[in-house]
């Protein structure tokens, strides 16, 4: 079974308008109201790819209460912990330039950690683990290195995709795959990466440290995949972006429904990089048929320098 796991979950109230001005009554026609959170996001899309998942994490409230109605009804299954705080809303403003405003994140108490420890220990060997999002500051750094152990323990594929220290504190814990994207893989390395060469300097030396697959997105230059064997780049289809918000996440779930069907990480990549993309192209999650439209396109070469 395929887990995902989103600590801060949301809704993500999204709105459409030509123009948005600061100070001033803003109207829109067009709106949507979509459960948010990066692992949300990979659970969404592995079931349209026809991968069935688990989606955990923490969520409270009215809120809490649509996004688990909004999964079950899409097929999803849901195992959420219950919060006493209201899961946030984040507000996504398109317009000429994009505006977000993102609710804070709730607190999660030691028995609500302990309770995700719980049903993490009941995993089999094989199943997938998927952490992604933002990793609460509140939350102790040992709890996620806990997650990683029992995964580890257990034969379990750990697949990570955060940023920040969370991330760096979490690749000695030697996952089967991160996901940064160029602007995070620098700040591993207090650094800004600009070419591909930086890029797959970089995620080798990661890879060095254990790591076994490391995808980095880099938006319309595609993509890189570093393993021990090889450093390949992706070139992305090209088409008009409407929304990048999830494109990243369904790279992750394009990986993950390709590995576990034929288990080749070259063709999970190129799989995921035409899904990530396909999901770029229009304003929700990207379907099967539209990732499957674009994955003969998707032009993968090795690295050269």
């Amino acid at each position: 079974m395929i887990y995902t796991c989103t600590i801060t979950p949301s809704i993500d109230y999204t709105v459409y308008l030509p123009e948005f001005q600061t100070g001033k009554l803003n109207r829109t026609n067009e709106v949507y109201y979509y459960p948010g959170g990066k692992g949300i996001n990979v659970s969404r899309v592995l079931q349209r790819l026809g991968n069935n998942n688990v989606a955990l994490g923490f969520a409270g409230g009215f809120t809490g209460v649509y996004i688990t109605k909004f999964l079950e009804k899409e097929g999803i299954q849901t195992d959420f912990i219950p919060s006493s705080e209201t899961t946030r809303i984040n507000v996504k403003i398109k317009s000429e330039n994009e505006t977000e405003l993102n609710g804070p994140a709730p607190g999660i108490n030691q028995a609500q950690q302990q309770a995700l420890l719980s049903k993490i220990k009941t995993f089999r060997q094989g199943d997938w683990f998927v952490l992604a999002g933002s990793l609460p500051n509140s939350i102790p750094n040992d709890f996620y290195q806990e997650i990683a152990l029992i995964c580890k323990q257990k034969d379990v594929h750990f697949v990570l995709d955060t940023s920040g220290p969370a991330l760096k504190n979490l690749i000695k814990t030697k996952p089967f795959l991160i996901k940064p994207n160029q602007n995070e893989l620098g700040e591993l390395f207090d650094t800004v990466v600009t070419t591909y060469h930086e890029t797959v300097q970089l995620a080798k030396k990661i890879v060095d440290k254990g790591v076994q697959h490391v995808i980095v997105s880099m938006g319309g230059d595609g993509a890189i995949l570093a393993t021990k064997d090889y450093a390949l780049i992706a070139e992305a289809p090209k088409d008009t972006v409407v929304n990048t918000v999830g494109a990243g996440d369904s790279l992750v779930s394009g990986f993950i429904a390709s590995y576990v069907k034929d288990k080749n990480p070259v063709e999970a990549f190129r799989y995921g990089v035409a899904t990530g993309s396909a999901t770029a192209f229009q304003t929700d999650l990207c379907e099967k048929e539209d990732a499957d439209k674009l994955v003969n396109s998707v032009k993968i070469s090795p690295f050269q320098r």
